[in-house]
């Protein structure tokens, strides 16, 4: 069973946090590390492209998922 943890990270200047289960995590920055970019940077496009009635952690999951899907 995997547990939320929370997480925090600064994007476009303020510092904003996160929960996600571990395997969501770890993906999020194997993502992050094939596009070659900071976690936080990839954590801002995804923020910036979500629509304002989800909050930032589905958001981050639906991208892994999609992620996922796609490989």
């Amino acid at each position: 069973m995997a547990i939320v943890e929370k997480h925090s990270v600064t994007i476009r200047g303020h510092r904003t946090s996160y929960s996600l289960e571990r395997p969501f995590h770890d993906d999020l920055v194997a993502i992050a590390a094939a596009r070659d970019m900071p976690l936080a940077a990839l954590i801002a496009e995804i923020d910036e492209n979500r629509p304002r009635t989800a909050n930032l952690s589905s958001a981050l999951r639906l991208h892994v998922l999609d992620w996922a899907k796609r490989r």
